[in-house]
Formats: C-alpha cells, sequence, structure tokens
C-alpha cells in the first residue's frame, strides 16, 4: 500500500470585518455585486440602526429582494450569515449615535481651484487608506507575511499603476536581503512563473482583479505549487481562483478626473507597507545589517562631494 499522504494544509477561514469596516466592504464589493444584491448591501451601510431591527424575511420585503439574496450578501460581505451581520450593524449603529463622524466625499469639478483640489484628494485618500486598513483580514495579511520571510524567491506581477507598486515592492524586499523580482512584461512573468515551486512566492497585484496578463502568471505560479498573494480590489474576482491569500484593496469613488488608478495606487502600497514592515519584524537580525549596508553604499550618493562618504 502506498504511504498516507500529509494532509493539505486548511485555508485560513477569513475573520469577519469589524462593524466600522461594514461601509467600506460595501464600497468595495458593490460594483461587482448584482444589482439586488446591491440594494441589500446600500441599504445596510445607509441605515445601519434601521436594518438591525429587521428579520431576514424584514429585510428582504423592505429592498425589494429574496431571503436568499440578503443571505449572500451578508456572506460576500464577510460575514458567515446574516444573524453575524445583523449583530455587526448593531454595533455600527451603536458607533454612529457615539457621535462618529460620517465620511464625506465630494467630486473634483474642472473648475475647482487648487486649494479645493488639494483639501479633496487629501480626504479622498485618507477615506481610502482607513476603508482598506478597516477590510484588511489581519490573518491573510500575516499569512502573507509568514510565506514571504521564509521564501527562496519572490515573483511579482503588475501592469500600469500597479506594476509600480509591484517595483516598490520588491525594491524594500531587496534591501533588506531577499530574492525578490518584479515583472511587467507578462512573457517573462510567466516564464519565470514556470521555475517557481513550492517555497517560493508569487504576488498578483491587480485592483479589477481580472487583469490577463496578471493572472496568467499567477495562475502558472499556483499549479507549480507556490504560494500565491492577490492584491486586489475585487475578492471575489478571477484572480481569487489562483490565490492562496487575498488582500482586499479600497479605493475612492472614480470619478472624470480621478481615474480608479489614482485611489488604488495608494491603497495598494498601503498593503504592500504593511507586509513589508511585516517581513522585516520577521527578519529582523538579518534584515538590520542587511538595511544598513544599503544605507551605507548609497550614502555618497545623496552627498558626492569629496570625502563626504
Amino acid at each position: 500500500m502506498p504511504p498516507p499522504q500529509p494532509d493539505a494544509t486548511p485555508p485560513i477561514p477569513p475573520t469577519p470585518p469589524a462593524p466600522a469596516a461594514l461601509a467600506a466592504k460595501v464600497r468595495t464589493l458593490g460594483p461587482s455585486m448584482t444589482r439586488s444584491m446591491q440594494r441589500v448591501a446600500e441599504a445596510v451601510a445607509g441605515d445601519p440602526a434601521g436594518c438591525a431591527a429587521l428579520t431576514v424575511t424584514g429585510l428582504a420585503e423592505r429592498t425589494g429582494t429574496s431571503e436568499a439574496t440578503v443571505v449572500r450578501t451578508s456572506r460576500l460581505l464577510g460575514y458567515p450569515g446574516y444573524r453575524d451581520l445583523r449583530l455587526a450593524l448593531a454595533a455600527l449603529a451603536a458607533q454612529q449615535a457615539a457621535g462618529r463622524a460620517p465620511a464625506v466625499t465630494a467630486d473634483i469639478a474642472v473648475d475647482d481651484p487648487i486649494a479645493d483640489v488639494v483639501t479633496k484628494l487629501a480626504r479622498e485618500e485618507q477615506q481610502c487608506l482607513a476603508d482598506t486598513a478597516a477590510g484588511l483580514d489581519t490573518g491573510q495579511v500575516e499569512a502573507a507575511v509568514s510565506a514571504l520571510a521564509a521564501a527562496r524567491r519572490i515573483d511579482v506581477y503588475g501592469v500600469g499603476a500597479s506594476s509600480l507598486v509591484g517595483q516598490d515592492l520588491v525594491q524594500k524586499l531587496l534591501r533588506i536581503g531577499l530574492i525578490a523580482h518584479a515583472h511587467a512584461d507578462p512573457h517573462l512573468a510567466v516564464t519565470n512563473a514556470v521555475q517557481l515551486h513550492s517555497g517560493d512566492v508569487a504576488i498578483a497585484i491587480t485592483h479589477s482583479g481580472r487583469t490577463t496578463d496578471v493572472i496568467e502568471p499567477l495562475r502558472v505560479a499556483f499549479e507549480r505549487g507556490a504560494t500565491t498573494v492577490a492584491i486586489t480590489g475585487r475578492p471575489n474576482g478571477e484572480v481569487a481562483q489562483y490565490a492562496d491569500l487575498v488582500l482586499t484593496t479600497s479605493t475612492a469613488r472614480e470619478s472624470e478626473l480621478r481615474p480608479a488608478a489614482m485611489s488604488s495606487r495608494t491603497s495598494q502600497l498601503l498593503v504592500v507597507d504593511c507586509l513589508f514592515i511585516g517581513v522585516a519584524q520577521r527578519t529582523y537580525e538579518s534584515a538590520a545589517p542587511a538595511l544598513s549596508a544599503s544605507y551605507e553604499a548609497l550614502a555618497h550618493r545623496h552627498d558626492p562631494r569629496p570625502g563626504h562618504r
């Protein structure tokens, strides 16, 4: 008889979002929901106190949907069932009653003075970062940090603005002594993914969750046995099919003068920084001297005068 195979490591169950993260989850997942699910999500985010008092039947009647739609929406928002969502709504209503100010957003108009542009962008960026922090599953982040800290090799895939975020992560990891590569060329990304195996990590960065040039190398890495991580604004998107770990980002509202790439980059950079700091903490004994050596190697470039090294 063949020897028994070891049990596969069970996936880490997602942690239900905190009450304060509910509105962020609705903003993040809303565009990918069906219209009936959007009605449920918008109702609970807009009136948590009123919806917390409703049974599943009552909420279905209020939103003109079905009980099954209410339950599916609850699960998509990260709660095991509607009962758990009601508890979160009650807690959120209590927080709001305590006087916590609601978020204020405003689109940037073509004729806005630059002072208003600065104020509005700062407000949107702050909200985007707060939403991302509130919606991140720290268990998934912790698992990603563990995999990165122990990785033989790390490959990062992204295109457009997401490629810039990937390059930022890679240069940080290189400076603490890890072997990491950023691949913006889709052909090069796939040919490198073929070389990955267990003990390696592949990270895909895609706000939409459906960028083919990012999904394809992640799929190859997944099939080769590497630990795969998706950083995405659409956790139920296609990229999640090939991700062992999904780190969800939020974005500010898209508008004519503010494309999704702007706000998605902000939240992606927050996630990247969390990963880097987590890895630096885990590998401090080797990371600190490596970081110090990299600073020393570049010091003369910051002050090129003779003798100032």
